[in-house]
């Protein structure tokens, strides 16, 4: 290990120069280079220093959501340490490579963080735990069984000798790990399934952390991209006589679906980038447009002989055979990400062959792969340095477009470290959005207004087709596409959903809760058909759900808590929805008003989530206003509109952020019950947007059935006062 951390030693003098790397969450053999004192690593996830602190390594990313202390919680709770002595930092994905991948995935996305992830962290620490008091044990003399331990301190009970964790840690690392080891009951957590705070914030209030766009090396030089306008295009011809000439200029960087200019500071490249005069080869989607993808969409729904994702029974011959038949559809359009930290990638290519490469990544070890392809080193020349993540929401997981831009400029400039970082309009119209899509829903009723018969036909792109072709299905079905619809708990004896896999130039990926769009429709579309029976919602669901499916035991929850049936003030409506995902169940009630001008306001969301179970409450009730903030956007006003074949939106004027003051009041009810580990970075935003919707039908009368709602005319349909149906 001694020429990897010869390798990091900058990092201590760039600490002294500027501060920027005086973090704690930072390399494995960074606690062991600058500790004082010999640190011991007792396992790949623990290292004990002699005084007792205990450093925990977290191998997925953190961006607020609470992994980074969630994992650290798993981990300190089976080896028992003193929670006040506990930091964390990220493992090394060079590291993690040349370790056998000691630390397991690196990718974190699906709300994948805690829940695939906690048997192998708590067993790390239970192992570590056995040898430590094993260590103990040996050193007196005594069956390791006459041992306990609390709070990193082992007691001999028989004969009251003690010694702590830091001063056994060296001894204990040369022990061969146990086979087996026995983790605790969740009813006797002490650490986790507790409140406590948070390891990140401390440091985040005083400014310390270090983000993507915060990195500063010594004779650092920065970066700024043009990529083609139209998605696929290619660069033409570069005019640079008149860049070159600006100052602070360095190099122009010709790539063939990019151009950037390289300088002393990045708004010098920036206006310098400016003064390029590009010609693009566009290419075959020069004319694209929002009718464009309308149109092959609708294709999509009209063709025959899809690829089904769920067939029971005989949907067809029960539409045919039903009382009733209902059929309407629903659309969405491309989103943005909209990070609030923009792409941003340091490079730096050192003379003797190894790079380091320093961003804001959802998956250390993809990013690490993009930047060996893009610099043919092979992986073990290759460090990732894992910063803070200024918003991800799956952006910065499966594209690695911004490292590999990054490795390519710093290519073109070999020694010197360079930072790309993207401008707000480059981000803005160069992401890859959570997919547009349309979908026909066709419902047969019985006597009595309820399904026996569902046909769902999804069209809309494949974000496995772009990101992960490896991983679709041979049937060509993309699960990410059809949640919500293919996996739907409702009891409705004949169910068929086809997928028209469509997805044309503009690059779709995983955007917050991937296929969230069909909870929309489905809870929509369930809403219509209680209406039509004139039933509560609340009720016709419950009786599509079996006794004990979660479903309906958290729909029961949240419709307690948030007083389903009960008087509201004049002017305020409730609407319900229920879904699953990320192998958490969730239930949502929104409370809103239209106002005479036809504006909605959404007042109050009471959500319930079952996620098996609970590693820190406080994080998973963040999660779940993270969730209804990050979700209200897409609901009232955001959308990525194309016009010839570009993303017509540049900045935050014309694609909203919501403000504190549109934030309603959040209650999250966590009602865990065991036996399973779910997700909670995402399930939140599953069920809001169908919830908020139904409560404008019963405020104006109208059905949601597109979004953004600003292209909605409620003002025509406002109700002020109350009205028949559920309040």
């Amino acid at each position: 290990m001694t020429s990897v951390v010869s390798r990091r030693d900058f990092l201590k003098a760039s600490a002294v120069l500027g501060g920027g790397f005086a973090l704690e969450f930072s390399f494995p053999v960074l606690s062991r280079a600058v500790s004082g004192g010999p640190s011991t690593e007792v396992n790949a996830w623990i290292v004990i220093h002699p005084d007792d602190r205990v450093v925990i390594r977290i191998a997925r990313s953190e961006m607020g959501q609470g992994t980074f202390t969630a994992l650290a919680q798993l981990v300190a709770e089976e080896l028992d340490c003193d929670w006040a002595r506990v930091s964390a930092e990220y493992a090394s994905p060079n590291e993690n490579f040349r370790r056998n991948h000691v630390w397991g995935a690196m990718s974190t996305g699906g709300s994948r963080g805690v829940r695939t992830s906690q048997d192998y962290v708590r067993k790390a620490g239970a192992s570590a735990r056995e040898m430590l008091v094993t260590a103990a044990a040996e050193q007196w003399r005594v069956p390791a069984a006459t041992c306990t331990v609390e709070r990193g301190v082992i007691t001999h009970h028989p004969s009251g000798r003690k010694l702590r964790y830091g001063q056994v840690a060296a001894a204990a690392a040369k022990l061969t790990p146990p086979k087996d080891v026995t983790l605790r009951d969740p009813k006797d957590w002490k650490i986790a399934g507790k409140p406590l705070h948070r390891l990140d914030i401390p440091d985040k209030v005083r400014g310390k952390p270090v983000f993507g766009v915060d990195v500063s090396l010594p004779g650092m030089l920065h970066a700024s991209i043009a990529q083609c306008p139209v998605f696929g295009g290619k660069l033409a011809s570069v005019d640079s006589r008149a860049a070159e000439q600006m100052r602070g200029v360095k190099k122009i960087v010709r790539e063939e679906s990019f151009v950037a200019v390289v300088a002393d500071s990045w708004w010098r490249a920036n206006e310098a980038l400016k003064a390029l005069v590009v010609q693009w080869d566009a290419g075959a989607y020069a004319h694209a447009d929002n009718a464009s993808v309308t149109a092959m969409l609708r294709e999509g729904l009209d063709a025959k002989n899809l690829p089904q994702a769920r067939k029971i029974g005989d949907t067809a011959a029960a539409l045919q055979g039903a009382v009733k038949v209902v059929e309407v559809e629903y659309h969405s359009p491309y989103i943005n990400h909209a990070t609030l930290e923009p792409q941003t990638c340091t490079a730096w290519l050192k003379p003797e062959g190894f790079l380091d490469v320093w961003t804001s990544t959802q998956d250390g070890e993809a990013s690490m792969i993009a930047a060996s392809a893009a610099s043919g080193l092979p992986l073990e020349k290759v460090e990732v340095h894992k910063m803070m993540l200024g918003g991800g929401f799956g952006r910065r997981g499966g594209p690695q477009d911004f490292v590999t831009q990054a490795v390519l400029i710093a290519r073109a400039m070999p020694g010197v470290p360079v930072k790309l970082m993207w401008s707000r309009t480059e981000d803005m119209q160069h992401g890859f959005y959570r997919p547009a899509s349309i979908v026909r829903m066709k419902a047969g009723l019985d006597e009595q207004g309820r399904p026996v018969a569902l046909h769902s036909t999804v069209a809309c792109p494949s974000i496995l087709k772009v990101l992960r072709p490896q991983a679709l299905p041979k049937d060509g079905v993309d699960p990410t596409a059809v949640r919500s619809l293919y996996d739907m708990p409702y009891t409705i004896p004949h169910q068929q959903v086809d997928y028209a896999m469509r997805n044309g130039h503009v690059p779709v990926g995983f955007w917050r809760a991937p296929g969230q769009q069909n909870a929309f429709y489905r809870e929509c579309f369930i809403d219509e058909l209680a209406a039509m029976a004139g039933q509560d919602p609340v009720a016709y669901r419950l009786a599509m759900l079996k006794a004990g499916d979660k479903n309906r035991l958290v729909l029961e929850a949240v419709t307690r808590a948030a007083g389903w049936g009960t008087p509201l003030p004049s002017g305020r409506y409730r609407g319900v929805a229920v879904a699953d995902g990320f192998d958490s169940f969730t239930a949502t009630v929104a409370e809103v008003s239209v106002d005479e001008k036809g504006e909605p306001r959404v007042h109050r969301v009471v959500i319930a989530i079952d996620s098996g179970y609970v590693v820190n409450p406080d994080t998973c009730r963040a999660q779940a206003e993270s969730n209804v903030i990050f979700g209200l956007g897409s609901i009232l006003y955001q959308e990525n509109n194309l016009k010839n074949g570009s993303i017509v939106e540049s900045n935050f004027n014309d694609f909203r952020l919501p403000q504190m003051a549109e934030m309603p009041v959040v209650e999250t009810l966590l009602v865990p019950t065991g036996g399973f580990w779910g997700g909670h970075g995402e399930p939140a935003i599953l069920a809001l947007a169908p919830a908020v919707c139904n409560a404008i039908f019963q405020a104006t009368g109208t059905r949601i059935r597109s979004l953004p709602l600003k292209h909605h005319d409620l003002q025509r349909h406002a109700r002020l006062g109350d009205l028949a149906g559920v309040a």
